[in-house]
């Protein structure tokens, strides 16, 4: 669960308390390289291939899986080896008025999404509706090929037929409970009143 999310899920200004860790910073980096091979394999190389992080826990992802990218097709220097995007789906959500609206983050959509194939990335797969959103808010920049997904964590209670195309990690959970992605672990746990 993203800091942002975290300050504005209730109870408002929770705290995560985590109860256990099921990955370590290693098994991100893993994780990354294992979806950044899946990625290569599915899309024949990467010419037309964006990544578009989910605000705010995708952001982080996206630019690893790009790090893994190009150091897989050999790529030096600060460039990305794919465009990569940022995309916030607060705006087009389908619960507005039953949570909190909160705050915009950057969207920024670096080309044209006609005829690519976006990698949408965030860090937990959860009921689908996050994901229903970004696919909304994506037509605003082009019409793909096609869209694909790739999240660390896939855990479960989906409310929507969505599914994931690249999985970090497949953990299944409790409803009650908060998965917590982080650059150096995956966490289990709740939010309590600080």
């Amino acid at each position: 669960m993203a800091e942002r999310e975290r300050r504005m899920t209730r109870p408002y200004g929770g705290v995560f308390v985590a109860s256990s860790q099921v990955m370590d910073a290693d098994d991100i980096r893993r994780a990354l390289k294992r979806m950044a091979h899946e990625v290569l394999e599915k899309n024949h190389g990467l010419d037309s291939v964006v990544l578009v992080g989910l605000q705010t826990g995708g952001v982080t992802l996206a630019k690893g899986l790009a790090a893994e990218l190009g150091e897989i097709e050999g790529l030096t220097g600060d460039e990305p080896a794919v465009p990569l995007g940022t995309l916030d789906v607060a705006m087009y959500r389908d619960d507005i008025g039953i949570r909190p609206i909160l705050p915009e983050e950057v969207t920024e959509i670096p080309v044209d999404l006609d005829g690519t194939d976006v990698v949408l990335v965030d860090d937990v797969l959860f009921t689908g509706r996050t994901i229903r959103a970004a696919l909304d808010a994506l037509v605003d920049f082009g019409r793909p090929r096609t869209v694909q997904l790739a999240v660390m964590v896939d855990r479960g209670h989906r409310e929507l037929p969505i599914r994931p195309d690249y999985v970090g990690k497949n953990l299944p959970t409790r409803r009650d409970e908060l998965v917590d992605v982080s650059d150096d672990a995956v966490r289990i746990g709740a939010l309590e009143k600080p």
